[in-house]
């Protein structure tokens, strides 16, 4: 029995024709979907996280060298200052400080405040004024509402009459 070719399809018939304008059709719709997609993630991203970590470099390597400084005042005053910080299931996140000078005697006329930094977006960042626990001379507490668990800075600063006498940064972790 002989065999029979199928002939091509007539386009008239309906069938289907790959054609320049399809081609081209197929390639903008491609194109134009994945610049559409990559549009709004870049837009996502940006929004989310503005990459600004500060504010000038020019300004923070100016003061780089009182920094060095104060940290340095900072060591030769000794100061043993401890400080916890927890959140409870009510997302109110507590900060408590204790604070002795060298000898062990309480620390005075220091004010402490302290701030919870979010590891990604300045905008959820926290102050928490720390105030003096009444009936004791050496603690401070603080507390601030909807504190989101997981990975935070924690800033203290303890000012005095000259400005700023104690700084401390750490990493807390927030179930």
């Amino acid at each position: 029995m002989p065999t029979t070719l199928n002939a091509p399809q007539d386009p008239q018939d309906g069938g289907f024709r790959l054609n320049g304008r399809r081609v081209l059709f197929i390639l903008l719709a491609t194109f134009g979907l994945v610049f559409v997609v990559n549009g709004y993630m870049v837009w996502r991203a940006i929004g989310s996280y503005p990459g600004v970590v500060t504010e000038s470099s020019f300004r923070d390597g100016q003061r780089f060298n009182a920094e060095i400084a104060a940290a340095r005042a900072q060591a030769e005053r000794a100061w043993q200052v401890e400080a916890a910080a927890a959140r409870g299931d009510d997302g109110v996140a507590r900060v408590t400080l204790v604070g002795h000078d060298r000898d062990g005697k309480p620390l005075s006329g220091v004010t402490f405040h302290a701030r919870l930094e979010h590891p990604a977006d300045r905008a959820h960042d926290k102050q928490i004024a720390l105030v003096p626990v009444a009936g004791t001379s050496d603690r401070w507490e603080g507390s601030v509402g909807e504190t989101a668990a997981g990975k935070w800075g924690l800033v203290i600063e303890g000012d005095g009459a000259a400005g700023r006498l104690f700084l401390s940064q750490n990493t807390v972790f927030f179930k």
